[in-house]
């Protein structure tokens, strides 16, 4: 079993890449966030609303614990990276890849998306400085640092993938 987990902030291209590299690759690919709403019959937002952030982030590391005995590509949530021990579960079962986006490029992505509650409760500067604090716990998390600017969702899902066979040997 090998699984390859895509980390980074919200709107760093995680779930695009997920699908194009489950296509490059051969394998199954999961969106861990749809995953928990699958599982919980609820929303994120609803989740948040009703149960707090606490208990959404311990629900991650019950996913990340007990996901699927089988290769394949998660995309995390931007908040997975917060917990020493998601990290060393990703670390132990698979190779971490952190999509290394610039705010500015992720803030033209997330500001007008009404499914991320943070985006809809913080200011832009709220979210740059949170960018700012969880990107060390990325850099932490990856095996391997994907810059993405100026590189194209082929570009980046290919250099991903040459990474990820070239770790697995093939």
């Amino acid at each position: 079993m090998y699984k390859v987990y895509l980390v980074g902030f919200m709107g760093s291209g995680k779930s695009a890449i997920g699908r194009r590299l489950s296509y490059l690759l051969k394998m199954p690919y999961y969106d861990m966030d749809k995953e928990i709403v699958k599982m919980e019959k609820r929303s994120i937002p609803e989740i948040f609303e009703q149960e707090g952030e606490v208990y959404f982030r311990k629900i991650e590391t019950e996913f990340l614990q007990n996901f699927r005995n089988e290769s394949c590509i998660i995309s995390t949530g931007g908040g997975v990276a917060m917990n020493e021990k998601n990290i060393q579960i990703m670390r132990k079962t698979g190779l971490v890849l952190y999509l290394d986006a610039t705010f500015n490029d992720i803030w033209m992505r997330i500001k007008s998306d009404k499914n991320r509650p943070i985006v809809q409760t913080s200011t832009r500067e709220e979210l740059e400085q949170l960018y700012n604090r969880r990107r060390k716990f990325y850099k932490k998390a990856a095996h391997i640092i994907i810059l993405t600017e100026n590189r194209s969702l082929r570009q980046i899902t290919e250099y991903a993938g040459y990474q990820v066979n070239r770790l697995k040997g093939e």
